[in-house]
């Protein structure tokens, strides 16, 4: 990826070999008899079998020639059906306001859980009548067989499994046809999931390495059988049909390993960025992204034999996956694997990769096993741990027994011990203290067993290992005489660093510690040799490769710290560090080379240059680096000092420059190709974050915004023949934060006009020609809302004779308002993919047969979407898809309109999103044409009883502007005076405020104003439906706004709830917010309290002032509760189903 680099090792300094030597010399503290009797038994052959442990000759060496040789006679049933949209494929389409439908999105890319609306995306095939084919004829069911890590594959069962194996199955498919035709999906967000009757099932493997990709589809066998391990990066030259894929993830998450899965004639990683899992080729520069998580990952694991990978999440719906590293392929995913918690925190694979272990998550932390070869919906074996074991962190299994198992938290080891056929999981925990030992034992990180398989070893970050021993049960004893359980046996000073990782490989423990030295010790614990001249970073995890090392006459293995001398023969392995670096290291040779760098720290900043494929990205780390995106090539980077995080960049519309705004409230100018600073001083004027910064059409400014909701601009002014940047002034004009910053054009004098979007809801545009040095002139106020507050605007394309700002806000709306009166001209239902717009952008025009079909692109809490212009409301002309579930925090586009890039923010990673809008316009044909896609959004469509009653409200409203009991010949007419709109509306249980029906007269008088130049005093049936469809809540009237308002205006009563005393409700009603008057409020109760005849006006002899008063003490509480309130109004609304969080109605 970048940055490559070598470092040889040179000959080792005396005295530097003196001191290691001496700090190999343990210092320990003995807890159990004579230390010699430990090491005799450390040094016991590795072959010795474990005393007391049951089924040893099944699981050892023995036992796995003898499955080998059952492996011969007879297949595993392990092979299941898969198709295009089997594996989880879900669509992504907006919310169907006032129906909701929950579930769990994803798809390739994953997306988000919406409405059963006609979607985004063109119709994708479900999971079509797959099969759960996993049964065994042996004893074992379907579990893998005990040589699948040599031979690296799974038996399929093409034999006919009696009846009582099959189960509740339906007839089993032969193998010929298991994938046939069908297309496979990369994601796993359902995978196995059948389509009709809700059963989850894997979809798996059989014996492999027969047939490339192509030819595996031809004959109909399964991907995952006949793969080998070069089938995943074949080029791919097949066209999308989602309108965004993923293409290329910058970064990684740090906290988690990265893994060395391919080392013969290709380097090839693993490791994660926010929610996908990547496969990295090093050689070919080139990634596979496993997607299918709706959370980021929080853990995973890989087979011994680097083909199985298992990736588990925390958050809502929670998934466990396993996929196949040779095809990309998801074969099983888990469900519901921690429905109390919040997800899984630890996850560990057999070294045959039969079974799973994981921790949960949740305050009461779960130990599950799983035999997930078996396709099985809940766990084998479940323990609850007591919560003063502290957060569990680590778990693996005993390499050479299934049925063992150690974790960690920072003060507690655990041993488990695993009885299959009791469904029993026994554990020990003792007690470890200062008092123990009388030593500072310090805090866990990593623990294992040691080579003599009678041992645990756990490294602390005070450079010392507590030695376990583990005391298992004689095998010989007839009756049961109790579990096996662990003992505090010594501990080991091993070395003066933090140990920050433990590992074992080819007869070496291994450690990584906090001074980036890396270890090599004996199975007795003395130091055999270690890497500390690199100078790196605290060791985050170390990953060996699946290749032993083969010495050769022409090697160069370093020698070891024995008096003998001989070569340190080890594997190759990568190294990942505390600041985001990742390393190879060839051993033969000492060669260090540094694969690539990433961010450390939240990337915030993205921005992308004008007519080039470069991005830069910015991290709270202080780096920015900058990479060509078509390549996927880095280029070149700067690291700021400490404490300047970068917080918002934007290249200037020449491409020459790129300026960047700092956590801390600094601003520089940099050259876009050097990053070295422009100006001889970086600016200044700001105590807070600055948050956005936007350069004018010319170039001629820059402003930027901060947190302090102040705005600043900075000017180029002319010094001694020189073009200099400098301050001009700043204002703080918002009460809240700033949302958008935004320079524009003056239509008449091409000068540059500045404009701030805030979520105090003011749009303020500035004078800057009245500007001067310490005083920015303000040029107009407007307001944008009345209860919702902005989130982004961007200027709408000149798709009509009128230009006009697109402003987004909280409540899923977009607003058309026209450039110069800031009149609101159109409201439109924006994109309802759980959370409202946060950021938009769209798409410049390729060529000019494309100016009049254009493109908005826009991100929300956690999705990426895509919209065909014009805004009409229509839901079919958006598609969204999660990107970062962690939560966006920027958004750039490249300069032709191919890719939108999205930045994580705390995830810290980018993504690059490949558009395809011909993917979209597919989906949008399908969604019918004129007003079909609108039915679809009132309840039950145009035939149901919603419309049904819209159209007798519209046509009663004829009559009533025509007068109920007049005498003369009715006109009948498809329109109906505008001055009706709000009745209607009304009546059909719509209840706009006074700003909102001024906001529908104004869109429907003009509509036609600036191409005829007259009003329009009146309105149809089919555009009243789209003007309703547009204007109400986009999730109808629920509770939760009623609840927050009480919260504001009321007091708590005796009973503990929100309630508002009858006098100041009324004082309210009047003095207020759209303050009525006291005959509109007298009407308004006389109406609701049955006094009057239905209408808005009364009769004038109707009942008295006196009276209503008289009337209001009686019928109005002397407290009004919100569900009092809503008695009195006479609606039934729903409480709130968290809909919100879901993007369903």
């Amino acid at each position: 990826m970048a940055d490559a680099e070598e470092d040889s090792l040179g000959k080792r300094e005396e005295n530097g070999e003196r001191e290691m030597a001496e700090e190999g010399e343990e210092e320990e503290e003995e807890y159990t008899p004579d230390y010699k009797e430990v090491e005799n038994a450390q040094q016991k052959p590795e072959g010795d079998t474990l005393a007391g442990r049951e089924g040893r000759g099944e699981e050892g060496k023995g036992g796995e020639e003898e499955e080998g040789e059952r492996g011969e006679e007879e297949e595993e049933t392990v092979l299941e059906e898969m198709e295009a949209g089997a594996a989880g494929v879900r669509r992504e389409t907006p919310a169907e306001p006032h129906e909701t439908t929950r579930s769990i999105g994803l798809e390739e890319p994953v997306r988000a859980s919406q409405s059963a609306t006609p979607g985004a995306f063109p119709p994708l095939r479900r999971g079509s009548a797959s099969q759960q084919s996993l049964q065994s004829e042996g004893s074992r069911g379907t579990e893998l067989s005990g040589s699948l890590s040599s031979r690296q594959d799974l038996d399929s069962d093409r034999g006919s499994g009696s009846e009582d194996n099959q189960g509740s199955s339906s007839q089993r498919p032969s193998s010929g046809g298991l994938l046939g035709t069908r297309q496979l999906s990369h994601s796993a967000g359902e995978a196995g999931r059948g389509p009709e009757s809700g059963e989850r099932v894997s979809c798996f493997l059989d014996d492999g390495g027969r047939a490339p990709h192509a030819r595996a589809e031809a004959s109909g066998e399964s991907l995952v059988s006949s793969s080998t391990g070069d089938v995943l990066f074949q080029k791919d030259v097949s066209t999308s049909v989602y309108p965004l894929t993923m293409t290329w993830s910058f970064g990684w998450n740090s906290t988690l390993p990265v893994f060395y899965i391919r080392d013969e004639n290709q380097r090839v990683l693993l490791y994660v960025c926010a929610h996908t899992a990547v496969i990295y080729n090093v050689f070919q520069n080139t990634q596979h992204h496993l997607q299918g998580h709706p959370n980021v990952i929080s853990c995973l694991c890989l087979s011994e034999d680097r083909r199985w990978i298992a990736t588990a999440d925390k958050g809502p719906d929670c998934l466990i996956i396993i996929w196949d590293s040779f095809t990309g392929i998801p074969v099983h995913t888990i469900f519901d694997s921690c429905p109390e918690g919040n997800g899984i925190g630890a996850i560990a694979i057999t070294r045959d990769a039969k079974f799973l272990a994981t921790i949960s998550d949740a305050e009461v932390q779960k130990v599950c096993i799983w035999k997930w070869t078996l396709a099985a919906e809940t766990p084998a074996c479940t323990l609850e741990l007591p919560t003063e074991y502290g957060v569990q962190h680590y778990i693996m299994f005993n390499p050479t027994n299934n049925k063992e198992l150690v974790s960690n938290s920072k003060t507690q080891a655990i041993y488990y011990s695993w009885y299959e056929e009791k469904d029993i999981l026994a554990h020990s925990a003792p007690l470890l203290t200062e008092k123990t030992f009388n030593k500072l034992v310090g805090k866990f990180s990593q623990s294992v067993f040691h080579l003599n398989l009678t041992q645990i070893l756990s490294a602390t970050m005070e450079g010392k290992l507590v030695v376990w021993d583990i005391h298992r049960p004689p095998p010989s004893s007839a009756t049961f005489v109790g579990f096996p359980y662990i003992k505090p046996c010594k501990l080991v000073h091993l070395q003066k660093e933090g140990i920050t990782v433990l590992t074992a490989v080819d007869g070496y423990i291994v450690t990584g510690d906090v001074r980036g030295n890396i270890k090599f010790y004996d199975r007795t614990l003395s130091i055999v040799n270690w890497y500390s001249h690199f100078k790196l970073s605290s060791i985050r995890t170390l990953s060996f490769s699946k290749s032993p090392a083969a010495p050769t006459e022409k090697s160069s293995f370093p020698p070891d710290c024995t008096l003998k001398g001989d070569a340190f023969v080890v594997r190759n392995f990568i190294i990942g560090t505390a600041d985001a670096t990742v390393y190879h290291l060839t051993t033969d040779g000492t060669r260090l080379e540094k694969l690539f760098v990433e961010p450390k720290d939240a990337i915030c900043a993205i921005s992308c240059h004008p007519y080039q494929p470069l991005i830069a990205i910015g991290s709270v780390c202080g780096m920015i680096k900058v990479w060509n995106y078509e390549e996927k090539r880095y280029l070149f980077s700067r690291v700021f000092e400490k404490g300047l995080g970068v917080q918002s960049l934007t290249y200037n519309p020449e491409g020459a420059l790129l300026g960047a705004g700092f956590t801390e409230g600094t601003v520089c100018i940099l050259d876009a190709m050097s990053l070295e600073n422009q100006s001889p001083k970086p600016f200044k004027y700001s105590r807070t974050s600055v948050t956005h910064i936007s350069f004018s059409h010319d170039s001629q400014y820059m402003a930027t915004a901060d947190v302090s909701f102040t705005v600043a601009v900075y000017m180029v002014f002319v010094r001694k023949g020189t073009r200099v940047w400098e301050y001009l002034a700043r204002l703080r004009s918002h009460r809240k934060s700033i949302r958008s910053l935004l320079f524009g054009v003056h239509l008449d004098s091409n000068e540059p006009r500045l404009l701030s979007l805030g979520r105090d809801r003011l749009l303020i545009e500035y004078n800057l020609r009245k500007s001067y040095r310490d005083h920015l002139e303000v040029l107009d106020i407007h307001w944008t809302d009345q209860g919702n507050y902005p989130t982004w605007m961007v200027w709408y394309p000149p798709l009509t004779k009128e230009l006009f700002l697109l402003i987004c806000n909280s409540g899923y709306k977009v607003k058309l308002f026209n450039s110069t009166t800031k009149m609101c001209r159109k409201t439109l239902l924006g994109p309802t993919y759980g959370s409202p717009i946060e950021q938009a952008l769209v798409l410049p025009a390729r060529t000019t047969a494309d100016l009049q079909k254009r493109y908005l692109v826009f991100i929300n809490r956690d999705k990426v979407g895509l919209q065909i212009l014009p805004v009409d409301g229509n839901p079919h002309k958006t598609a969204a898809i999660v990107c970062h579930p962690s939560g966006v925090a920027g958004m750039a586009l490249s300069y032709d309109g191919c890719y939108v890039f999205t930045a994580g923010g705390l995830d810290r990673s980018v993504v690059q999103w490949k558009i395809n809008v011909s993917a979209l316009e597919a989906a949008v044909s399908l969604g019918g044409e004129d007003l079909t896609p609108f039915y679809g959004l009132v309840s039950g469509g145009r035939e149901g009883k919603f419309y049904r009653e819209l159209e007798d409200y519209f046509y009663y409203s004829q009559l009533r502007s025509q007068g109920l009991s007049t005498m003369e010949a009715r006109r009948v007419s498809e329109h109906i005076c505008l001055s009706e709109l709000p009745f209607v509306m009304r009546a059909i249980g719509f209840y706009p405020s006074e700003e909102k029906i001024d906001d529908m007269f104004n869109e429907i008088k003009f509509s036609e104003y600036v191409d005829t130049g007259n009003l329009i005093d009146k309105i149809n049936l089919a555009d009243f439906l789209k003007v309703y469809v547009n204007h109400r809540p986009p999730f109808g009237n629920t509770m939760k706004g009623i609840y927050r308002s009480f919260d504001v205006l009321g007091f708590t009563n005796s009973k503990g709830e929100k309630a508002i005393r009858r006098e100041d409700f009324l004082r309210l009603l009047l003095t207020k917010g759209e303050l009525m008057t006291e005959e509109e409020m007298t009407d308004c109760f006389a109406t609701l309290f049955g006094l009057n005849p239905e209408g808005w006006k009364s009769e004038p002899t109707t009942a008295s002032v006196k009276g209503l008063e008289l009337c209001l003490e009686e019928e109005l509480p002397d407290e009004i509760t919100a569900e009092i309130f809503t008695e009195i109004l006479g609606l039934t609304i729903a409480e709130d189903s968290g809909q919100h969080g879901q993007g369903g109605p």
